[in-house]
């Protein structure tokens, strides 16, 4: 991505009809339905911290550094030139940048560290660091979520979680107490069992009071360079929740085999790897037995970032397609201006509008929660569920759409699609794949109904506001008249109501936006498998305004 302009002039023929580079933009102020969301929600005084950090994760800089990252992958050291073990992960020098960007910029602690708003102030800049690249958002993330959980244990809670948000990045492989600033990890399934965590066969055998040592596997471990890992082992009391360090107390490197770093579809900036504890040391994280009780904890805060990061992407891959149409024409026009291209991106920004509505609405929950507020908690406890399995599928068929906004262009390396579309399917797979979350909010019904009640409340609010989601919204009762929906009806279940949460969210946004999503998703006589695709009169020139970056 050349800073300094190419010649025009070859010797065969002049370039012309090509976009400049989009680089040096401002992410957040070019970002009008997230400002809108922010606004709606009670946390525009985050305004100009985001414009900030916007700035940031979109300059030249930052974005070169994206680039550099995933084309060099992490390279994992197990052992130095001596032959002694190490179990250390190799980056790029562009990774560690953007891992100091995003920390330093409050990713993982401003939720922690923000008196008013902090979640949706942490879901916002998770949204805009996405932008820049979307694997070393990996480990922000889970240092993010891992604070809820930490806090089931006082004392683990006491030395562990100043470090994680305080907001500095310290790379060096030392001991925790020794940096500046700590990152955090996770490590849950294992070869046989997957999803299915009561599976796992990792045992820990009790070396004294909260104290423990750990023989086992994990098949995923993400970020293994991280300073300490949550997982699951089976303690004599049940499957129980343990906090792991890369370094022992007294100094000594923990028994944290890294057996290879995967070679994966996307995300090739993040290492994801498989581990085996080796008599691993831990403290223990929650009463013995009550593992899945409380690593679900900061299960529910990743989930919050995979819809923000899938929020992101999308607006990613829409902001590339929209400036690719401004600047390109094509049969005397520019492409922006064909009446099929513009119904593909009108409908493409709906989908924007609608995902990142919803993120923000959810952390707004967050927030209202951690104040207290019993109402909004179980808002958050069913509807973040509910959108992480909707808003993360909807991202790769949206990425698809967008690369082919720009044509054969959007296929080579050298951009940034292959790299977006790559990345896409992650969200989806990423803390409980479809069937796994729907049906996770089923039995969130079951065990709560007051969860539903909660959320049946909010979707009345906006009773009125468009008839076709008035009739969404009857639907929704009929189908919950005999209780909780079969297992076979989850997926639909779970995508009648997050549609009808997002338009929830939209009823206060322009009435081109509501409008038209209302009648391209909630209408079952007019709704279209593909986007552009759906019957619909859209005020396409109010949608493009709010989507397309400008000059």
């Amino acid at each position: 991505m050349p800073k300094i302009p190419s010649p025009d002039q070859l010797a065969t023929h002049e370039v012309f009809n090509q976009p400049p580079p989009l680089v040096d933009f401002n992410a957040f102020e070019l970002d009008v339905p997230l400002q809108s969301a922010l606004e709606r929600n009670g946390a525009a005084a985050h305004r100009d911290q985001l414009a900030v950090f916007g700035k940031r994760v979109g300059s030249f800089e930052a974005l070169e550094w994206g680039r550099l990252a995933n084309e060099n992958p992490p390279k994992l050291k197990t052992f130095d030139r001596f032959g002694h073990r190490i179990d250390e992960v190799e980056f790029h020098p562009a990774y560690h940048q953007l891992m100091r960007l995003g920390l330093e910029g409050g990713v993982s602690g401003a939720a922690w560290n923000t008196e008013h708003a902090g979640h949706m102030l942490h879901a916002s800049l998770l949204y805009l660091m996405t932008q820049a690249d979307a694997g070393a958002v990996c480990p922000m993330s889970m240092t993010y979520a891992v604070v809820p959980a930490l806090r089931a244990e006082p004392a683990v809670a006491a030395e562990w979680e100043p470090r994680v948000t305080i907001g500095q990045y310290d790379p060096r492989f030392i001991p925790a107490a020794e940096k500046t600033g700590a990152t955090m990890g996770m490590a849950m399934t294992e070869k046989q069992g997957g999803s299915d965590v009561r599976a796992n066969t990792t045992r820990a055998h009790a070396l004294g009071t909260g104290e423990y040592e750990l023989i086992g596997h994990k098949w995923f471990c993400s970020a293994p360079m991280s300073d300490a890992f949550l997982t699951l082992a089976y303690a004599q009391g049940g499957l129980t929740c343990f906090l792991v360090p890369r370094w022992r107390p007294d100094g000594t490197r923990n028994a944290i085999h890294i057996m290879r770093l995967k070679d994966k579809l996307g995300d090739r900036s993040n290492a994801s790897s498989e581990i085996e504890y080796h008599g691993a040391w831990a403290q223990r994280v929650g009463a013995e037995g009550r593992g899945i009780r409380t690593i679900i904890d900061m299960v529910q805060g990743t989930r919050l970032d995979c819809i923000a990061g899938s929020a992101a992407g999308m607006r990613a891959a829409l902001t590339q397609a929209a400036w690719h149409t401004r600047h390109r024409t094509a049969f005397q026009r520019q492409l922006v201006d064909q009446p099929a291209m513009r119904g593909v991106l009108a409908d493409l920004a709906l989908e924007v509008e609608a995902a990142t509505a919803l993120m923000i609405r959810i952390a707004s929950a967050f927030d209202a929660a951690q104040a207290g507020n019993e109402r909004e908690a179980a808002i958050a406890r069913l509807a973040t569920p509910i959108a992480k399995y909707w808003v993360c599928k909807r991202q790769p068929g949206f990425v698809y759409e967008a690369l082919e906004c720009l044509g054969g262009a959007g296929f080579v390396e050298e951009g940034p699609m292959p790299r977006l579309f790559r990345q896409s399917p992650l969200n989806a797979i990423w803390e409980g794949s479809g069937n796994v979350i729907a049906l996770d909010a089923l039995r969130a019904l079951t065990r709560e109904p007051q969860a539903w009640e909660a959320l049946r409340a909010e979707l009345g609010r906006a009773q009125g506001a468009h008839p076709l989601l008035d009739a969404a919204i009857d639907r929704l009762d009929g189908i919950r008249v005999n209780g909780v929906p079969a297992e076979s009806e989850a997926r639909a279940f779970v995508e009648t109501v997050a549609l009808s949460l997002e338009a929830v969210c939209l009823r206060d946004a322009p009435s081109a936006v509501l409008a038209g999503f209302c009648v391209t998703r909630l209408d079952p006589d007019n709704r279209a498998f593909l986007y552009g695709g759906a019957n619909a009169s859209l005020d396409t020139d109010r949608l493009l305004a709010r989507a397309l970056p400008s000059e």
